[in-house]
């Protein structure tokens, strides 16, 4: 075995050494955190105990593979037999053994997001609602959260702070589309993720002796990663398992409550800071040493995460006191924004030899993104958003897969629905919407209300050919693996045909997907990187169960050569050599909703935390004086974030900076310099503005412009409607500018 434990710093050292009892260890960013878990993991396996015994939850399969590949490169196969996954993974394997307990299949469904969306339409139109007041996303999410804070239909029900939000949001019988679409779930034998956890917390709930035991005996040491994004319900089981009389208590949680920025999903920073009140006899190791970035950048986050009201203390350093400063960037507008930062990449690119993927532009709003793109396009420098759809959610994609489900669970419902027509088979909407009906008045499945209704004879043949090829398809999966079965159902369901009959270069995209599908089925029936007692398991059911749990960011991998373009919180636990944080003004960044409580402009600001500490070697703050919004232009004041950075830790004075520039872009570049003695983080622009008329503007006089501010006419040339004024503003960067008087709005103030 590889001394794992000489290349662990003391604090690392004395965390991974002790294996007993609750242990806390709050990683800094770039602390090497991953290094922690794992050393611990293969320092408990050196000191004999059995792989099988050790839990170890993340929130990424990325994550969980990485661990498992560290740890074999210490202690050899055996990595393989430790329970390493991500909540939702392990706890959908321990459901497809133990799900019959609470009365559902083994081979029960998970439902994504949008399987979710069309049983709650499914309900609406059911009980004859509005669909234009009753909006099936705001009810998903109101009944996921719901969920994560173990609130049960008949709780929702009864609780007069959810009834008075959906009477506010007009939606007023959302409790009682909860508790339909709970059983509508149950009677179709499928799960959406929130269940998978809530279903978890049940099972140990109501099998105390028979459950909860068996799995408390398995798991002797629990460890937790990214403990800061838990959310009450994952913390509700992680409790059971670790905290009650009967546990083992050897839980070691690692998470940084400086980097708990996932509210919106449900998370609660509360979860960290209470765990010293649920475990007082913990052990609190602190990683303060950061290893990613340079002084400048870790003194820059240390001074904005002070500010927070509710934190664990600790201050983060670095040995990396060579280093560049903070670049501020303060630009007219957004739009000037987008060129400055794209003509910065060129510029750090040239001057530090920086590849594209080490390059990344941070934004606290996936709308921001255009403007970068369309600079980024026009300086041909390559990118690419993440984002957008996955792959996974693709029509092409989603109508194999929906197959896939259907022949290993008749009872999905959504499956069924979303294919019994496709490839067409005379089998219209009227029709499914009878079956709709009769299920929903009979509760039972689709599939089996399909046998009650009487049916034309054409759509009644069609539906007995439509099952009898699910039925082969079935029967074929018995003996097949999963590659062989998924096979099987693109050629005898018709999609081979269907695709085929499409070669525009949109249905050519259309049958690459669903080719590069059938790649991945194969890929994961050759696999030999398997946990041990499902090695053998190539079946369809086990695949699905696979890519059901994949998400956006486990799909990345790899370095391609472009820049990346993601919100801040998708840059979560990333690093990138060149950080651009864009649009870092008021009401943007922190966002306006995080004004009305104290609790929000916390998480802001650990969101803008998470952001600097990105960054390796440079980090370029940018903030825009004026920015469109919703077709107004809107003036801005420069994020408070700004002015919590120390001055020292930036390239140029914030109060009194000198900058080089050039008269115009398209003018021979002669420098000058010019001395300003104030910067102010944003143009002087008064409220009750007023533009003068034309005779008042001329040479000499003072102005203000609604988008650079304040400044001084030196030149104005042309002729009648071709006039153009030279002007020099006051606090902007390039301050002379070139403006065409009869598009221009100005105010003379002298």
């Amino acid at each position: 075995m590889k001394d794992y434990l000489s290349e662990l710093n003391a604090v690392q050292k004395a965390a991974v050494e002790q294996t007993e009892g609750p242990v806390m260890v709050i990683a800094g960013p770039g602390s090497g955190k991953t290094k922690v878990l794992t050393s611990r993991i293969t320092h408990l396996l050196s000191k004999g105990v059995k792989p099988n015994q050790i839990l170890s939850l993340t929130f990424t399969n990325k994550a969980a593979k990485e661990m498992t590949h560290r740890i074999s490169n210490v202690v050899g196969n055996e990595a393989r037999k430790i329970w390493a996954g991500t909540f939702h993974s392990i706890f959908a394997k321990i459901l497809r053994i133990e799900a019959s307990k609470i009365g559902y299949p083994n081979s029960f469904t998970i439902y994504d997001t949008e399987d979710s969306k069309s049983v709650i339409n499914e309900i609406i139109k059911e009980f004859n609602l509005n669909t234009k007041e009753y909006n099936a996303n705001a009810i998903r999410t109101r009944i996921s959260s719901a969920k994560s804070n173990l609130i049960t239909p008949i709780m929702y029900e009864r609780d007069p702070e959810y009834k008075e939000v959906d009477q506010a949001n007009r939606m007023p019988r959302t409790g009682e589309i909860y508790r339909r679409y709970v059983q509508k779930c149950q009677q179709a034998g499928a799960m959406d993720f929130d269940d998978l956890l809530l279903q978890m917390f049940r099972l140990l709930q109501e099998n105390p002796d028979q459950v909860l035991e068996k799995y408390r005996g398995y798991f002797k040491y629990l460890l937790v990663d990214e403990f800061q994004d838990t959310n009450q319900l994952q913390y509700g089981i992680i409790k059971k398992l670790s905290l009650y009389p009967g546990s083992a208590r050897n839980i070691c949680i690692v998470g940084d409550d400086a980097q708990s920025i996932y509210a919106f999903r449900g998370a609660t920073i509360q979860n960290i800071l209470d765990f010293e009140k649920d475990f007082p006899d913990v052990k609190v190791f602190k990683l303060e040493q950061n290893y990613r970035s340079t002084n400048f950048i870790v003194k820059a986050a240390n001074d904005v995460i002070t500010h927070n009201k509710k934190q664990i203390k600790k201050e983060i350093w670095t040995e990396k006191n060579e280093g560049a400063k903070i670049k501020l960037l303060k630009s007219a507008s957004d739009t000037e924004e987008g060129r400055r930062i794209a003509n910065l990449i060129v510029e750090y690119k040239n001057r530090h030899h920086l590849p594209n993927h080490e390059i990344a532009i941070l934004y606290r709003t996936n709308a921001q993104s255009r403007i970068f793109e369309e600079h980024l396009r026009r300086a041909n420098i390559p990118y690419k958003v993440f984002g957008g759809m996955s792959f996974y959610q693709r029509k092409e994609v989603k109508d194999f897969i929906a197959y896939m489900r259907l022949v290993i669970n008749r009872k999905d419902n959504e499956a069924f629905k979303r294919i019994i027509n496709y490839p067409k088979r005379a089998i219209g909407d009227s029709t499914v919407d009878k079956f709709i009906e009769y299920a929903a008045e009979n509760n039972i499945s689709l599939w089996d209300a399909s046998i009650e209704v009487p049916l034309p004879n054409r759509a009644a043949q069609a539906l007995a050919t439509f099952k009898l090829q699910i039925t082969e398809m079935y029967q074929y999966s018995l003996n097949a693996d999963a590659y062989e079965t998924a096979q099987y159902i693109y050629k005898l369901s018709g999609l081979s045909t269907e695709l085929k009959s499409d070669m525009t270069n949109e249905g050519i995209s259309r049958l690459e997907n669903v080719m590069a599908l059938l790649d991945g089925v194969k890929e994961f029936t050759e696999q030999d990187d398997v946990e041990e007692d499902s090695s053998t398991d190539r079946s369809l059911a086990t695949y699905l169960q696979s890519i059901s749990l994949i998400t956006e960011l486990d799909q990345q991998e790899g370095t391609p050569e472009y820049i990346t373009l993601m919100s801040t919180h998708s840059a979560k636990g990333l690093e990138f050599d060149l950080v651009f944080i864009g649009g870092l003004e008021e009401n943007l960044f922190p966002s306006y909703m995080a004004m009305k409580s104290d609790a929000d402009m916390d998480e802001e600001r650990r969101l803008f935390y998470v952001a600097i500490t990105r960054a390796k070697q440079f980090l370029v703050l940018s903030h825009a004086s004026t920015r469109y919004f919703f077709g107004n232009l809107k003036k801005n004041e420069a994020s408070r974030f700004l002015e919590e950075i120390d001055e020292s830790c930036f390239e140029t004075d914030k109060t009194a900076r000198s900058t080089v520039f050039n008269l115009m872009d398209d003018e021979p570049t002669n420098s000058k310099i010019f001395i300003r003695p104030k910067i102010n983080f944003a143009p002087s622009i008064p409220t009750d503005f007023k533009e003068s008329p034309r005779d008042l503007i001329t040479q000499g006089a003072t102005i203000i412009h609604q988008k650079f501010g304040r400044g001084k006419i030196q030149t104005i040339e042309g002729q009648k409607d071709n006039q153009i004024a030279t002007i020099l503003f006051e606090e902007i960067d390039n301050p002379l500018r070139k403006i065409m008087l009869k598009f221009a709005k100005l105010q003379v103030v002298n």
